[in-house]
C-alpha cells in the first residue's frame, strides 16, 4: 500500500465514523471521547490528575517522571493481552509513569478508570500531526503495542525518534498485508519495531519470508499469565453459588445471538441442569431476546434484588453485568465459548480452560492459535450447529472418561504456557531500555 491510498483510508474512515456517529452509540462514542483530547492530556500531564488517586500506593513511588511506559491496545481483549506485562513492568519500575491507550470504544469505556495506569485515554487518529503531538506531550521512554492494529504515522514517528517500539503476543498470518504484493507500507511499520515477540513458530518463519528475521522472538501468549492470575485470585459470588448447587454446570461466556439460539432447545429440555449465560452484549433489548430464548431464566440483578430466591422451575442464570466471566467458568462443568458463529470469531478461551473445564465453540476459530492448539490436544471441542452442540454435552457429561481427560488436558495445556511476561520483561532488562 502506498502512502497515498494510506490517507484516503485514514479520510474515509474518519468520514465514515462521524456519519454513522448520527445514529449508532458506539461510533458516536468513538468520535466524542477523541474530541479536545489533546486538550485534556496536555492539562493532566503537568497537573495532579496524571497520578490519580488510589492508582499505586504512593509510598512507593520514586516520583520519577523521566521514565514513561506507553502501552496501546485495538480493544479490550489486547488490553487483557498486555495486562500482565504492563503490571509487572508497574512493579519492576514504581516510578514510571504509563499510559494506556485504546483504538475502540468497547475498551476505553470498560477500562478507562483502570487503577493500573496514571492516564487512560483514546489513541487520536493517525496522522503525521497527530503523532507528533502526541508522542511529544507524553514522551514515552518505551512503548508496547500489544497483538496487531498497526498505524503508519505513530510508529514511524517512534522510529525516528528511536524509542523502543515492542510488539507483544504477536500473530501473523498470511493473508495479512505483510505477505502481499501491496504490502510494502505494512511491512515498513515492522521495520519500526525494536522487537517483535510473537506466538507462534508459525509467525516466525512467515517474518523470515519477507525478511525481517533479526529482531524476532517466540515469547508465547502473556494470556496465559494473565488467566492464571485471575484463577490464582479466585474470590467466589454467593448468588451464582447458591444457584449451582450440586447440579451440573454449563457456562456459556460472551456470546452473541447466533450461540444463544444454539444453546437455548438444551437448556429448555434440560430442567436437571443449570446453565449459566453470560452475553458479550447487555443493552436491554438483547436481554429481553435472551429471556424470549430461554424459557426458565432469571436475571443476575433480579435474582440479587430477590434476596436469593430462586423462582420455581428456573435453570438459566443471565448474566446482565459486566466483569463477572473470568470468575463464572470456575463454577463450571462445561463451558461453552461465543462467537465462534459470527465473521470475526471466537472469544477468549484461555478464561475458561485455566480452571480445567472442556470448552466448546462454534466453526470459526482458526485464527487462534489457542484453539487449534487445545482443539488438537482433546481439551476443546467445536461443532456447527445446534444438534452437534447437544451431542457434545451429552458425551462429556454422560463418558466420564472421556470429561476427566478433556479436563485435564485443558488444564495442562494453559500452565504449560505460562512465562512470555517474564520473557519480554528480561529482554528489558537486558537491553536497558528502561534505565537513563
Amino acid at each position: 500500500m502506498h502512502i497515498f491510498f494510506y490517507n484516503i483510508f485514514l479520510w474515509f474512515y474518519t468520514t465514515a465514523i462521524r456519519l454513522v456517529a448520527l445514529w449508532n452509540p458506539k461510533a458516536r462514542l468513538w468520535r466524542t471521547g477523541r474530541e479536545g483530547l489533546f486538550e485534556r492530556l496536555e492539562a493532566a500531564w503537568n497537573g495532579p490528575e496524571i497520578r490519580k488517586p488510589g492508582s499505586r500506593n504512593p509510598d512507593e513511588i520514586t516520583h520519577d517522571s523521566s521514565f514513561t511506559i506507553w502501552m496501546h491496545c485495538a480493544s479490550l481483549g489486547e488490553f487483557e493481552q498486555g495486562r500482565p506485562l504492563l503490571e509487572a513492568l508497574s512493579l519492576q519500575y514504581p516510578g514510571c509513569r504509563i499510559v494506556l491507550t485504546f483504538f475502540s470504544p468497547s475498551g476505553y469505556e470498560i477500562r478507562k478508570d483502570y487503577q493500573g495506569a496514571d492516564y487512560v485515554c483514546y489513541l487520536p487518529m493517525d496522522s503525521r500531526k497527530n503523532a507528533r503531538r502526541f508522542i511529544s506531550i507524553i514522551r514515552p521512554s518505551m512503548v508496547l503495542w500489544v497483538k496487531y492494529e498497526y498505524w503508519y504515522y505513530y510508529l514511524a514517528e517512534l522510529k525516528k525518534q528511536q524509542i523502543p517500539t515492542l510488539l507483544i503476543s504477536g500473530i501473523f498470518r498470511k493473508s495479512q498485508p505483510f505477505f502481499t504484493w501491496y504490502g510494502r507500507l505494512h511491512r515498513y511499520m515492522l521495520d519500526c519495531f525494536t522487537h517483535i515477540f510473537v506466538q507462534t513458530q508459525e509467525s516466525v518463519e512467515l517474518l523470515a519470508g519477507i525478511g525481517v528475521k533479526k529482531n524476532v522472538s517466540i515469547s508465547g501468549d502473556t494470556r496465559f499469565d494473565r488467566v492464571i492470575t485471575i484463577a490464582d485470585q479466585f474470590s467466589s459470588i454467593d448468588i451464582v453459588e447458591q444457584f449451582c448447587g450440586q447440579h451440573p454446570v454449563i457456562v456459556a461466556g460472551s456470546t452473541w445471538p447466533d450461540d444463544e439460539e444454539e444453546i437455548d432447545h438444551y437448556a429448555n429440555t434440560h430442567p436437571g441442569i443449570r446453565f449459566i449465560i453470560a452475553p458479550h452484549l447487555i443493552d436491554e433489548e438483547h436481554l429481553h431476546d435472551i429471556e424470549k430464548l430461554f424459557k426458565h431464566s432469571v436475571r443476575f440483578s433480579k435474582l440479587s434484588a430477590n434476596g436469593y430466591q430462586l423462582p420455581a422451575a428456573t435453570n438459566t442464570l443471565i448474566i446482565d453485568n459486566i466483569g463477572m466471566l473470568s470468575r463464572l467458568y470456575k463454577y463450571a462443568t462445561i463451558t461453552y465459548v461465543g462467537g465462534g458463529f459470527g465473521e470475526d470469531g471466537i472469544h477468549n478461551i484461555l478464561e475458561a480452560a485455566v480452571y480445567g473445564k472442556p470448552v466448546i465453540f462454534g466453526p470459526v476459530y482458526d485464527k487462534y492459535a489457542e484453539a487449534i492448539a487445545l482443539l488438537e490436544a482433546g481439551g476443546a471441542f467445536t461443532v456447527s450447529n445446534a444438534l452437534e452442540l447437544e451431542q457434545t454435552f451429552n458425551k462429556l457429561l454422560e463418558n466420564n472418561k472421556l470429561y476427566t481427560s478433556s479436563c485435564q488436558v485443558a488444564y495442562h495445556y494453559v500452565h504449560a504456557n505460562k512465562g512470555a511476561t517474564d520473557m519480554i520483561i528480561q529482554y528489558i532488562q537486558e537491553k536497558r531500555l528502561l534505565t537513563s
